[in-house]
């Protein structure tokens, strides 16, 4: 429910909160730091700040019933607890950090913030699994054209919320570098495949789903109660070596082409805060089929999507010595999700299969219907049949070394403070 929380009067005395285009007090997304080399804690971000759970609870801000999940090196005991310790959670950090706390308390809250420009920020929790969904239909079909172009979706994509098992292990906070990775690589004029760098070296745009409560193995989450499973979402960035993938997939999909590294931006922002940009999920197109049973409940079909705008944007090494600003490559928006989130998780769980607090889920890439909000390099350069211009007079198909990505997220609705999840982020390393 909407709730004084985010209310677009309310400011926060923590002046570069107010009006910031990430971080406003209506947000407040939870995260893991490190101050100054110091170890690794939960933290708040407000504006250009980040309050340290640990020590507002030391300070007697914070108590340990409301916070003390959410002031260690790890999430996941938070998560685990459900929406009611969030939004308490959420409640209790909004007293503190509103304009009209006391002057006592804006003291000692004072001596709990450190500057975020020096801090190292962490994956917020500790990953069990990672799962990677297909649900962005547009990308679906610009890549089944490229292959199939008569038949580009397959049978299942309209029944199925499709996807496959990442590797958690290779999950990094933004700004971490992505290395090149080797693998064996065949171009269709090449007799035999040969093994070396990616070639093809591609991002996704994508929204990370963070899992809240689990479920006992054999007991599959109903849709009806599926969103509560649902503890936050991040953007996600699934890097993609694409001629890796083209020569490895089949018969059993991705391995090595994925699981070298997933970029994710380090702040959880919670469903709390993303509650007035919830939005019916969009109809399906006439004579697409109806949810089956196990995947439709009406409360989802009216509150599961939101509306938030993605971007994708490139820095080259070229672009950076003129002192140019990165490019945009494309502009979605997370409303073109054929399935919701909580569809996911219901058929993710529906043979059973058991899910824990901190397991993370990718949506898919997210691309718009048109050319300019396609989330991957691959649709925009139509697998390398035509290039990209930049304005440093460079061309791009895939990505080169030196490269950085930044992937961007904001919600925004009239009467309401917008908010975004902070940049995620990546420069590409040359192989080894």
């Amino acid at each position: 429910m909407i709730d004084h929380t985010h209310d677009a009067s309310r400011r926060s005395w923590v002046a570069s909160a107010n009006g910031h285009p990430e971080f406003p007090l209506q947000n407040l997304p939870l995260g893991v730091f490190s101050p100054h080399g110091a170890a690794p804690r939960g933290g708040v971000a407000i504006g250009d700040m980040i309050l340290d759970i640990a020590a507002a609870l030391e300070a007697g801000l914070l108590t340990a019933e409301v916070a003390g999940a959410a002031s260690g090196p790890v999430l996941n005991p938070l998560l685990g607890q459900g929406a009611a310790a969030r939004k308490a959670l959420r409640a209790r950090l909004h007293e503190l950090l509103v304009d009209t706390a006391s002057p006592a308390v804006r003291e000692r809250a004072k001596a709990c913030l450190h500057d975020s420009a020096s801090c190292t920020l962490h994956v917020p929790a500790a990953v069990g699994d990672y799962t990677d969904f297909f649900a962005g239909i547009h990308h679906a079909l610009n890549g089944g054209k490229l292959m199939r172009p008569d038949n580009p979706l397959m049978p299942n994509y309209k029944y199925v919320p499709v996807a496959y098992h990442g590797r958690a292990s290779s999950i990094r906070p933004s700004g971490t570098p992505v290395r090149r990775p080797n693998g064996q690589r065949k171009r269709p004029d090449e007799p035999a495949p040969t093994f070396g760098p990616c070639r093809n070296l591609d991002f996704e745009l994508e929204l990370g789903i963070w899992m809240g409560p689990g479920n006992a193995q054999g007991e599959p989450i109903p849709i009806a109660e599926a969103h509560t499973h649902i503890a936050g979402y991040c953007l996600l960035n699934d890097w993609s070596a694409r001629d890796i993938q083209s020569w490895e997939y089949q018969p059993l999909g991705p391995f090595l082409a994925k699981n070298f590294q997933t970029s994710i931006s380090p702040w959880i922002v919670t469903p709390e805060a993303l509650v007035p940009f919830r939005i019916p999920q969009p109809p399906r197109p006439p004579g697409d089929p109806a949810p089956l049973p196990h995947l439709h409940a009406q409360y989802d079909q009216l509150h599961g999507a939101y509306d938030i705008a993605l971007d994708v944007m490139i820095l080259t090494p070229v672009m950076r010595a003129q002192g140019l600003a990165p490019h945009r490559l494309c502009r979605s928006n997370t409303q073109h999700l054929y399935w919701t989130a909580a569809q996911m998780v219901a058929h993710h769980t529906s043979n059973g299969c058991n899910l824990s607090p901190g397991d993370l889920f990718g949506s898919g890439t997210i691309s718009a219907p048109e050319d300019t909000g396609w989330g991957s390099l691959q649709e925009l350069t139509l697998a390398g049949r035509r290039t990209i211009d930049l304005p440093s007079g460079e061309t791009r198909i895939f990505l080169e070394d030196g490269d950085e990505v930044f992937l961007a997220a904001h919600a925004e609705r009239t009467g309401f403070v917008s908010i975004g999840f902070g940049g995620c982020s990546g420069v590409v390393l040359a192989a080894r």
